[in-house]
């Protein structure tokens, strides 16, 4: 069984070899990468991380600023950046035009990606953006027999659970910059906005969509007949898993009832397999066990893991926070998909964050190898892009922009050859310690199926539980330690293990064992005891991963 890893990325981005791209540069002159250049070299690099699926940001036709062959151009008004934003979707069955080499075949241009993704023996994961839609919104690519999405609202209700979005009779929409576009009626915008005067903070470009909850009528739920919207979505995901991608990443999944998805997820397992993957963009803990209910497989883990790693390599909080976040979920913990960035997140490289990737590393082995869940790993950490440049909308913030036609530097060096030649020193140590780490999660049994021990709170005096944490993964009669460093400054540390811990893990006081060090590969003979603290050397910002395996008698 192997563990779970999701590299995602935007492919606008990941091929754009533009050297130079300007702030709020177009199209013409910043250019876009394309689904050509996800091409075997650049798959079998994801590959190399130990990736087993392939998420792909912005697929989807989306609101832009760039008009296109027999496509015009969204409202100024209505998009944020010159690209646009990926999650404000123009239709739900087509390709983005800026991705295709051949705008008129980019359909078959994603199928061949897709193949091409299979063959490389990764998944593929798109994202489904089920709660709004572009204020442009329709489809002129739907199969046929499909109704387009407000086609046949009646305009005249504030809701209707028949109706796919909510209205204001007789009012029309006020935009925060103003502009030229026009909507009377005004529907509702996407972050439960239910004004016709939506702010410069609200998803002002974005329409809500309605699963029958009338959010101004005390919130009552009208499930029955069935809304329309939940049609309308459930032949939306069969059309693409019907294509054969493997699974969704499901854009702010909280904001839809979980009665949809406990209509919809089945229907869909059943028809195209129980390995079709369900991933929902989750951040209300509270609701964790009822979207697991409805279907889905994993969740994020942003509000625990996330939030509690952030803390401490930011030095904010202790490292033994981490044992807490990670048991708070209790049994949901497998279905929990860590991560250290994404799309939305601060680069951890960024002045916003740690101000270095090397403090990256052994938050990522700590993540990473504390269990068999699910880890997301975002394009340009595994080198340590730092995402401080102003490209456009998104301006300096920190993160990679998803609004821009922009390129990313140590991306470039690294398609060179993707040998690492072009890279400078550091992103290649940054990467080669990635690819390291993500190796022994999936080569290692323990990594996947192995029980967890933290044992951050069982130490004393020679241990630094502020800036260090250590746990134990373990299983008939194997075992690995993992101690994590936080700190820049390289580490001596005295770790205890008490009687009740040998005692817990299956393992008799002074037990000859083999001590393999899994990061050089050295061996030696020892024996773990309650009384003698284990001596354990870590590097400034270090992993240490010792596996110890009860020798045959």
């Amino acid at each position: 069984m192997s563990k779970i890893i999701i590299y995602s990325l935007l492919p606008r981005l990941w091929g754009n070899d533009c050297l130079e791209p300007k702030p709020w540069g177009s199209y013409e002159e910043n250019g876009s990468g394309k689904l050509s250049d996800l091409d075997e070299r650049a798959l079998d690099y994801i590959r190399s991380l130990g990736a087993t699926h392939l998420w792909c940001i912005g697929l989807l036709e989306h609101a832009t600023a760039t008009a296109w062959a027999e496509i015009p151009a969204d409202a100024p008004d209505m998009v944020k950046g010159i690209a646009g934003s990926p999650y404000a979707l123009r239709d739900y069955y087509d390709i983005a035009p800026s991705l295709a080499d051949n705008i008129d075949k980019r359909m078959q241009e994603f199928e061949a990606l897709l193949e091409r993704v299979h063959r490389s023996g990764l998944k593929l994961l798109i994202d489904f953006i089920p709660n709004h839609v572009a204020r442009s919104y329709h489809s002129d690519a739907q199969p046929a027999g499909v109704v387009d999405l407000g086609a046949d609202d009646d305009t005249t209700k504030h809701f209707d659970n028949q109706n796919n979005f909510y209205y204001f009779p007789g009012e029309a929409l006020h935009l925060p910059q103003g502009g030229s576009w026009i909507e009377s009626p005004a529907k509702a915008t996407g972050n439960d906005c239910f004004s016709t005067y939506p702010s410069q903070n609200d998803w002002y470009e974005t329409i809500k969509l309605n699963y029958g909850v009338d959010y101004l009528g005390g919130g009552h739920q009208h499930f029955d007949p069935i809304p329309k919207t939940w049609l309308r979505m459930l032949e939306i995901l069969d059309f693409w898993a019907s294509k054969g991608v493997d699974g969704f990443r499901c854009d702010m999944a909280e904001m839809v009832p979980e009665a949809f998805w406990g209509w919809a997820i089945p229907q869909l397992k059943e028809r195209y397999g129980a390995e079709l993957c369900f991933l929902a963009e989750i951040y209300q803990p509270h609701r964790h066990s009822s979207y697991l209910h409805a279907g889905f497989d994993y969740l994020y883990d942003k509000v625990g893991i996330y939030d509690t790693l952030r803390a401490i390599m930011r030095g904010e909080c202790s490292a033994s926070a981490f044992d807490t976040a990670r048991d708070a979920v209790a049994s949901d913990q497998p279905a929990m998909c860590y991560f250290l960035e994404n799309h939305d997140e601060q680069r951890i490289a960024s002045d916003f964050f740690a101000a270095s990737p090397l403090v990256g590393i052994p938050a990522l082995g700590a993540s990473l190898l504390s269990g068999g869940n699910p880890y997301l790993l975002y394009f340009g950490q595994e080198l340590g892009e730092r995402g401080m440049q102003a490209e456009g909308f998104s301006g300096v913030d920190g993160r990679t922009t998803i609004f821009d036609y922009w390129s990313l530097g140590c991306i470039q060096r690294l398609r060179a050859d993707y040998k690492g030649g072009e890279l400078t020193k550091e992103e290649r140590h940054v990467l080669e310690s990635y690819q390291q780490i993500l190796g022994i999660a999936q080569s290692e049994p323990l990594i996947a199926s192995g029980a967890y021990y933290g044992l951050n709170f069982a130490q004393g005096v020679g241990y630094d539980a502020d800036r260090c944490l250590s746990y134990l993964r373990y299983d008939d009669g194997a075992y690995l330690l993992v101690v994590a460093n936080f700190s820049a400054e390289a580490k001596k540390l005295s770790i205890s293990l008490p009687n009740f811990i040998l005692e817990h893990i299956s393992l008799p006081s002074n037990t000859p064992l083999l001590a393999e060090d899994l990061r050089t590969g050295e061996r030696s003979i020892t024996a773990l005891t309650s009384y003698a603290p284990w001596q354990i050397s870590v590097e400034g910002y270090g992993l240490e991963l010792i596996k110890l395996t009860k020798l045959q008698d």
